[in-house]
């Protein structure tokens, strides 16, 4: 079936790349002489690094796309980068999303455990709560592979993903205005404005506003509306520049999101799913759902240019994101079960408050770089509160699980650049981390019960604390023989904390090193640009929540190793009115053995039954009040890492056609990601995300500052699961198509 689907695509990729022929080849009885432009591609600059350099001449394997050029691909939150960035993967877990490139980064629900991927908004390092935001107003998207962390913010061990909007500026009055109608009731708006206050101000308002009926529809007696899209966010920015030495820049950025609830269905592995529909836009709750996000970021950078060109600069950023949701845990209406599943018969809620603020100080002393010896030194300091609180309900019977935690992360970094010869260069970087946790809760059940006390019987303490830290850092040779052309290599290592679930109970941190070389050419005058890469990790300590028998209580754990390897390439070209991009990743990854209980065997064999503790031996299972666990414990003889795909590719292509002073501009574009484990069960029914491909499509017709643009996404409505949690599965947007119409000024 996936096949024929991806043939499908295949033919309708030809076919509009058809249709844009005729069109070309018609042209020239059309079409009067176009606005003289330039052949080379623009260049792409990044400032993941802190500063402003150009990305072909950066030893890193990244990509980077402009605000327009993102608008052009149709990608409008994080998750949907995949589809632009080979080796990188976002699938959904519920109030979280697993963010990972080249197999490595989040592959735990649990609020104790860091990311492994750093993603900032205006160099401000993000928690993984509230990540789903739309974008609007940006300048750029980088996507950056390979540990981070010896020039910039937070370590990482994964990658980095920074997402830069656009500043005030002192060029004068200018900004867009934009609507957008769809299907699904689709409607939007945004907008930006730049008002230069005067020759040291300058202040920038941006906002977009969303709204979106659901996907779905809900079968059961509330007639929920999970996956409807109600979202507001609004952005200030303030530049102050009273000289040409200093500046100062402000931003405060508020959003607000209602998805009425998370969409998601039994997987076909659970016993649950024989009352499924063949529908997968069909849901069946007997319970309210409710999703709720509220973010607020604020942050304050200086700058200081010394005489000698020295830079000093400071960022500090503010954040509070809350989250509330209330879903159906087993995605099923009781109502519909018949008498011989009398063991199904359950009412299952969950209600989740989450609420994360986030502390952070960054420091930094940047030489400039036209000279021999080149270097960039910095302190960081980032302080996590997470205050947690989940009750779940099982036909009536509360469990309540409490928690809160004060993180802090330091660190110190710099990165040395020694030019050996005019066309080598040596990069040495080094960092250390240091990570310490505190928290306290509990996990209490029967609260509000007569039996118990008031406020429930507390069966695990999840109190503890925890501290580690870590030496990182990159060695990198980087060979320029031309202006042109860039070959380097370097051996990086990257780091991600250890945690603890008790006062009895932490787990390590991971460690990768990661062992990478590459070619990045300038061909063709500047109008074709090529990246080529191959790298091999050794991956330890794999973070993964698993199951303690002790408790019954599923925590994150430290399970084995991994060795993952392999290449990445992409081009962008320009011929003509003609543009063309591709990516392509080959990730080959292996996860050592492991033993563990598999708790979504246990779930299909004791469907609604509450993990308990496991029962003394000699001593029969007696669910609830013990289980023997013994059925359930796997040993895996090594597979695939999880959240790795083998293959992603993207195509991407457009013509600009001008027809008098009219710019006609059709385009096209094609992401496929590959099969992909989610769960060290390795079931190919509940453990196993297909593979997919989704083609986009785009017409526009644009003169002086007005566009008209006519857009369709999934084109072949292809049905995917997105991610999977527990025993339930999430789902992609089916085909969506409209109409946005832009105006600059």
């Amino acid at each position: 079936m996936t096949s024929n689907k991806q043939s499908n695509a295949v033919r309708a990729v030809l076919a509009l790349l058809s249709s844009t022929s005729c069109i070309i080849a018609a042209a020239p009885a059309l079409a009067q002489q176009s606005p003289q432009q330039g052949e080379a591609l623009e260049e792409i600059i990044v400032t993941a690094q802190r500063r402003e350099e150009n990305l072909q001449k950066v030893a890193v394997a990244a990509t980077a796309l402009s605000g327009e050029g993102l608008t052009e691909k149709g990608v409008t939150r994080v998750d949907e980068l995949q589809t632009v960035a080979p080796s990188l993967s976002v699938t959904d877990s519920g109030w979280t999303q697993n963010v990972n490139i080249r197999g490595i980064g989040l592959a735990s629900v649990s609020p104790i455990v860091p990311n492994g991927i750093a993603t900032y908004v205006d160099g401000i390092f993000q928690p993984p709560i509230v990540t789903t935001n739309s974008f609007y107003d940006l300048a750029t998207v980088e996507v950056l592979r390979g540990p981070q962390g010896t020039s910039v913010g937070s370590n990482s061990i994964g990658g980095a993903i920074f997402i830069n909007s656009r500043n005030p500026s002192f060029s004068g009055v200018e900004g867009y205005i934009e609507g957008s109608v769809g299907t699904y009731d689709a409607r939007g708006a945004e907008g930006a404005v730049n008002l230069p206050l005067s020759e040291t101000l300058a202040i920038r308002g941006a906002g977009k506003w969303r709204k979106r009926d659901s996907f779905y529809d809900d079968l059961g007696p509330l007639n929920n509306q999970p996956g409807r899209l109600d979202e507001v966010a609004g952005r200030f920015g303030a530049l102050w520049r009273p000289s040409d030495a200093f500046q100062a820049l402000f931003k405060l950025e508020a959003a607000s999101k209602d998805s009425g609830g998370y969409a998601y269905r039994p997987s076909p592995a659970t016993p649950y799913a024989g009352y499924r529909t063949s529908d997968i836009r069909d849901v069946d709750y007997d319970s309210p759902t409710r999703n709720d996000e509220r973010a607020i970021q604020m942050s304050l950078e200086l700058r200081y240019e010394l005489g000698s060109g020295i830079i000093l600069r400071s960022l500090s950023g503010y954040q509070n994101k809350r989250i509330f949701n209330l879903y159906d845990s087993d995605a099923t209406n009781a109502a519909r079960y018949s008498p011989a599943d009398a063991a199904l018969l359950a009412v299952r809620t969950t209600d989740q408050f989450v609420r994360e603020r986030v502390w952070t100080q960054e420091f930094n002393i940047i030489s400039p770089t036209d000279q021999t010896l080149s270097w960039i030194v910095g302190g960081y300091y980032q302080r996590n509160r997470i205050d947690a609180d989940t009750e779940n309900l099982s036909n009536g019977f509360p469990t309540d699980i409490l928690f809160d935690t004060d993180n802090i992360t330091t660190g110190v970094f710099g990165q040395v650049t020694y030019q050996l010869s005019p066309s080598l260069a040596l990069d040495v970087g080094a960092r250390y981390s240091h990570f310490s946790a505190t928290g306290g809760g509990g996990v209490f059940i029967g609260r509000g019960i007569p039996i118990f006390p008031p406020t429930g019987l507390q069966v695990a303490d999840l109190s503890g604390e925890h501290k580690d830290g870590r030496m990182t850092g990159k060695v990198s040779l980087n060979w320029t023989p031309d202006e042109n052309n860039l070959i380097y290599a370097f051996v990086a290592r990257g780091y991600k904390p250890g945690g603890f679930n008790s006062m009895v109970s932490e787990f390590d941190p991971e460690t990768v090193i990661d062992y990478e070389i590459g070619w990045k050419a300038t061909l063709m005058g500047g109008a074709v640009r090529t990246q080529l890469g191959a790298f091999y990790y050794d991956y330890k300590n794999f973070q993964f929540d698993v199951l303690n028998t002790a408790t019954a209580q599923a925590a994150p754990t430290n399970l084995t190793g991994a060795t993952v390897k392999g290449i990445e390439a992409q081009i962008q070209a320009r011929v003509s009115g003609f543009t063309f991009d591709a990516g392509v990743a080959y990730v080959d990854s292996e996860l050592g053995d492991v033993t563990f209980v598999d708790t979504r065997a246990y779930a299909r064999a004791f469907p609604g039954i509450t993990p308990a503790v496991q029962c003394a031996p000699g001593l029969p299972s007696d669910p609830p009040n013990c289980i023997d666990y013994t059925p359930f414990i796997r040993t895996t003889g090594g597979g695939q890492n999880l959240y790795s795909p083998k293959w992603t590719y993207n195509l991407g292509a457009r013509y600009d056609l001008w027809v008098g002073d009219v710019k006609i501009t059709p385009s096209v574009s094609y992401a496929y990601v590959g099969p992909q484990w989610t769960y060290i069960g390795y079931s190919p029914i509940s453990d196993r995300l297909p593979s997919r491909g989704v083609l986009g499509a785009r017409l526009g017709i644009e003169k002086g500052n007005l566009l008209v643009e006519a857009y369709g996404t999934n084109l072949t409505d292809d049905e995917f699961v997105t991610g999977q949690f527990n025993n339930n599965e999430y789902y992609g947007a089916p085909r969506e198509y409209g109409v946005r119409v832009r105006y600059d000024f």
